[in-house]
């Protein structure tokens, strides 16, 4: 291991610095109920994990500096939480990236040890998501600030910040510099330590510092914080929070109940090719042995409306989530022109390669409009991936994968007449212009399931 000769700590990779208050954690102060973390010093309620990033604590800051060649680092308390606010205080060099784990772990039977759990990051990066929740050695982002506009410019970079984390129960919420960020409903791990993290970095970022101060801890007389946030992120397979609901959200599948669906140009739900199995709907392969049910259709018609659901294809697996869908009079109906949110297994499936620009690839506005590549938030193939849809008012449509914006267009706008016009939809009367339709998920012969599907009209949303 090579220390950088740009940090003030250098002691055999670790430097513990102890305050005058004694060992261990302070105790609670009665009128408060918040306890000071690092007044006791760091020897008894802390300990290092993962890499050999340099910590000391400078009078009442923890000072945080990277240190090339060495993984993830994390100062972690030695006691574990489960319910419990936490607030504090940070700045961190520019070029570097931290975090605060929460409800973590450290198991030798998972990865050897490697701590994994719920991060609120702290990124000061371009990308700015500050106070998104990250699963770290885990599930990736769970909340990146892609959902939160104004919550990413709350960062002010050279200066410090102000973090505030509460988790109850299934719900972590984080506010940065008193601007509600994340909202999270996810039940994976209800408890565990709290830890600071130095992120591992590369040759030129060596002796790079994050402080905390002020590391406040409550777990008595919780009462949820007060705060608008403009999206929620709930995990638990076809659930709908109270908090979701008073966005205007509802179910369209709960994961029993098929009754907000029925077949293309039908009355009843296809009897065959579709099952609800394990809270999901899965739509059966073709070769399975039995008849396929063709395309449903929701019963109801949205203008708009922004939907969300998870999907996960089968290897090779190629369908599409249709909307402002029309039914013909004719049978079969040409339920084929109409704006389609590609579902498709990129890797497998020769479609990836057809049509123009990459616009017949996951996430794409088919045959249209290109999806961008957030190729580290694509889920292969047997893994649930999340979709979102948004039709505004104003014209505007919002394709998102995984809870990132991967394409944005303009229904009135002259590129996406230009597409049209290349497209194997030139000449389609009227085509991208219905003033509403239904919401299709494709038969396309394949295997695929969806669980939590959600929809919300826009122009009724509270």
């Amino acid at each position: 291991m090579r220390p950088s000769t740009a940090s003030p700590f250098v002691a055999a990779g670790l430097l513990l610095v102890f305050g005058a208050a004694g060992p261990g954690l302070a105790q609670p102060d009665p009128g408060s109920g918040w306890i000071d973390l690092t007044a006791g010093g760091l020897e008894h309620g802390w300990r290092q994990l993962g890499g050999v990033a340099e910590y000391a604590l400078d009078g009442d800051t923890v000072v945080g500096a990277s240190v090339i060649e060495t993984p993830n680092s994390f100062l972690a308390t030695k006691e574990e939480y489960g319910d419990f606010a936490l607030q504090l205080e940070f700045r961190i060099d520019e070029g570097l990236n931290a975090g605060i784990q929460i409800r973590s772990h450290s198991d030798p039977v998972y990865r050897n040890g490697v701590v994994h759990g719920y991060q609120v990051e702290i990124d000061p990066s371009e990308r700015a998501w500050s106070a998104g929740i990250y699963d770290e050695s885990r599930r990736g982002w769970l909340f990146p600030l892609s959902l939160n506009a104004a919550a990413s410019r709350a960062l002010r970079q050279g200066s410090w910040n102000r973090l505030y984390i509460e988790a109850i129960g299934p719900a972590i919420r984080t506010w940065l510099n008193d601007v509600p960020a994340a909202y999270l409903l996810d039940e994976m791990t209800l408890s565990g330590f709290i830890a600071l993290q130095v992120h591992s970095v590369g040759p030129e970022q060596g002796g790079l510092q994050v402080r905390y101060r002020n590391v406040r801890l409550r777990t008595e007389d919780l009462a949820p914080r007060s705060g608008e946030f403009p999206y929620i992120v709930d995990t638990r397979p076809n659930r709908l929070s109270e908090a979701e609901a008073a966005l205007g959200w509802r179910l369209l599948f709960d994961g029993r109940s098929t009754e907000a669906w029925r077949g293309v140009n039908r009355e009843e739900f296809p009897a065959t090719g579709w099952e609800v199995r394990g809270g999901e709907l899965t739509l059966v392969a073709a070769n399975a042995g039995q008849p396929r049910g063709g395309s449903i259709v929701t019963r109801e018609t949205f203008s708009a409306f922004e939907l969300q659901l998870e999907f996960r294809l089968a290897e090779g697996a190629n369908s599409g989530i249709k909307y402002l869908v029309t039914e013909g009079r004719d049978s079969p109906p040409d339920t084929s022109a109409a704006f389609e949110y590609q579902l498709l297994d990129d890797l497998r499936h020769p479609d990836a390669r057809a049509g123009r620009d990459g616009n017949r690839t996951l996430a794409s506005l088919y045959d249209l409009l290109p999806a961008a590549k957030p190729s580290r938030f694509v889920k292969g193939p047997g893994r649930f991936n999340h979709a979102r849809i948004a039709v505004r008012p104003d014209g505007r449509v919002e394709h998102w994968l995984n809870h990132v914006p991967v394409l944005m267009f303009d229904r009135n706008s002259r590129e996406l007449d230009e597409a049209i016009a290349l497209g194997r939809f030139a000449g389609r009367d009227g085509f991208g212009e219905w003033p509403q339709g239904r919401i299709l998920l494709q038969d396309d012969g394949d295997e695929v399931a969806f669980r939590s599907i959600k929809v919300r009209r826009l122009d009724e949303t509270p």
